[in-house]
């Protein structure tokens, strides 16, 4: 456990009260990225504070007010998910960078370019976010920040999350291994077997897995794959 010297606060304002707590820095900051860890590791000291500096502890009325809780874990708990932890700019800077790559990834994945049907570059959507001045929020949600960040951009290029349709024919011999494959980009629309025992099918997938999806089919079927983008 670090010691107090070292320790930083985290906080929480919540049904008009206010808490804090004094947790581990790296420990802290590890819950905050989804970590599954021990809150009782994370606390340097197990009390629950009005003003952590001035050593003013919060009231069980208080606790009760917003939590329906004085169990100091509990309490913890809701501060470190839902509260502000006094992060160094090292941290800070770590976890920024961590949660703009989820944006950008999840915006790589479900986005295309609707006037060529084809998904974005990563470096383009990154390239976009820069000239918007996109500023990510190490605190906020993954999915909240990618919409911002969609309407943000789309005067820079032009983007949106849509679904595309491909349809494919696969030779029998790799319609299992295909078949198998498909819940991993998307679902199956449409399928049938024709007379030379081959398997078509019209699936539905993000459009920004397309050239996943085209790679995938072709290392399972060595090439042997025909696919149509509707």
């Amino acid at each position: 456990m670090v010691n107090l010297d070292d320790a930083v606060t985290a906080r929480l304002e919540y049904y008009g009260e206010h808490f804090e707590i004094l947790v581990d820095p790296d420990l802290a900051s590890d819950f905050k990225r989804g970590q599954d860890l021990n809150v009782e590791d994370i606390l340097v000291v197990e009390e629950i504070f009005k003003d952590a500096k001035k050593g003013d502890k919060s009231s069980e009325e208080a606790m009760m007010k917003a939590f329906q809780t004085t169990d100091h874990v509990e309490v913890a708990a809701n501060i470190l998910k839902k509260g502000q932890i006094q992060l160094t700019a090292q941290q800070r800077r770590e976890m920024q960078e961590e949660k703009r790559l989820k944006v950008v990834t999840t915006i790589a994945r479900e986005a295309i370019n609707p006037q060529t049907k084809l998904p974005h570059p990563v470096r383009r959507i990154e390239i976009a976010m820069d000239e918007a001045k996109v500023r990510i929020d190490p605190f906020k949600s993954v999915d909240e920040q990618v919409n911002s960040t969609l309407k943000a951009i789309r005067v820079k290029i032009p983007i949106r999350f849509e679904k595309v349709k491909v349809a494919i024919r696969v030779p029998g011999d790799f319609s299992g291994k295909v078949y198998g494959a498909i819940p991993e980009f998307g679902k199956t629309m449409q399928e049938e077997w024709q007379q030379d025992g081959s398997w078509v099918a019209v699936v539905e997938i993000p459009g920004g897995m397309q050239d996943n999806f085209y790679q995938k089919l072709n290392e399972l079927t060595h090439g042997q794959v025909e696919t149509k983008l509707l």
